[in-house]
């Protein structure tokens, strides 16, 4: 991998990158609580304030940006270094929030599946069909954890369904190239999970009752998965967080890692008129950077 530059800087806890047709990106900043476009000298200009803690992005089949809310975090400084907490004091729920590009309004979509609020949406990602899989962190307090699952929803607001409870701690979510495999990183444990869809929204049932699918690989030590993106050619390239850098899963559990210069390397986009140019999300010190990535990314379904 060649070296990175840094193509954004003093960002309050950076994620969610997203390429724009129009050469910039938008980002979240988590502490800052926004929605935000960097320009391509670095320039951060905000588009909205989001409240709670914006976290993933996505573009909507109707252009929009759609965003997981995880609610809030509690923030923690140690050595000029900002890392999320617990669930913070003010937290009420999670939510998806969709954003409108051209009137620049933002409204509130999901809070809550089937009676049962969510806890902290975290990434989301489009299928061709319009609809959206995203995964709920859940929700952490000092003595007690709520469980994590995944969902699958409508831009409309009319359609939200909880596709598998029960979760350690779903972050990264994403699709196959042939949208046939649903991807999803836990965080707390260091693995990659693999899920066969069965149609827009449903998961085949797990190889075991209580597996919620395949694993992909786990990785060794102390390592945690955050947010992830997929090559054109199937390989699943997750942040990883203390041993900062990119882990790039193959499908059949072979893994190799991409350092880089930071403690909580979060997420990545791919982009560029061959899809090789890489934008990484470096939240601890708040960096956005840039590289050339040794093979195409694969292009999500929806841009703006």
């Amino acid at each position: 991998m060649e070296s990175w530059e840094i193509a954004a800087e003093n960002l309050e806890f950076p994620e969610g990158p997203v390429a724009l047709s129009d050469g910039t990106l938008l980002v979240v900043e988590i502490r800052r609580q926004t929605l935000t476009r960097i320009h391509a000298n670095g320039r951060a200009e905000v588009l909205c304030e989001t409240k709670g803690g914006p976290n993933g992005l996505a573009i909507g089949p109707d252009g929009a940006v759609y965003i997981c809310n995880n609610g809030g975090f509690e923030w923690h400084e140690a050595g000029g270094i900002f890392i999320p907490g617990h669930q913070p004091a003010d937290y009420v729920t999670g939510s998806i929030q969709r954003f409108d590009l051209k009137t620049g309004q933002l409204t509130t979509l999901y809070t809550a599946c089937d009676g049962h609020n969510l806890r902290g949406p975290n990434d989301l990602v489009f299928d061709d069909q319009g609809g959206f899989w995203f995964t709920d962190h859940g929700k952490s307090r000092p003595e007690s954890r709520d469980h994590g699952a995944l969902y699958y929803a409508h831009i409309d607001g009319s359609h939200i369904s909880q596709a598998r409870s029960d979760l350690t701690s779903p972050n990264g979510i994403g699709l196959s190239p042939d949208q046939n495999t649903l991807y999803w990183a836990d965080t707390i444990t260091g693995r990659l999970w693999a899920m066969p869809i069965e149609r827009p929204g449903v998961l085949k049932p797990p190889p075991v009752p209580w597996a919620p699918g395949t694993v992909v690989a786990t990785l060794p030590g102390h390592q945690l998965l955050d947010s992830l993106k997929v090559e054109a050619g199937g390989k699943i390239c997750v942040g990883t967080l203390l041993n900062g850098g990119i882990t790039v899963f193959d499908p059949n559990g072979q893994t190799e890692h991409v350092p880089l210069p930071e403690l909580a390397i979060t997420n990545l986009c791919f982009g560029g008129k061959d899809m090789r140019d890489v934008w990484v999300t470096g939240s601890s010190l708040g960096r956005l950077y840039k590289g050339h990535w040794p093979r195409p990314g694969l292009k999500l379904a929806f841009n703006a």
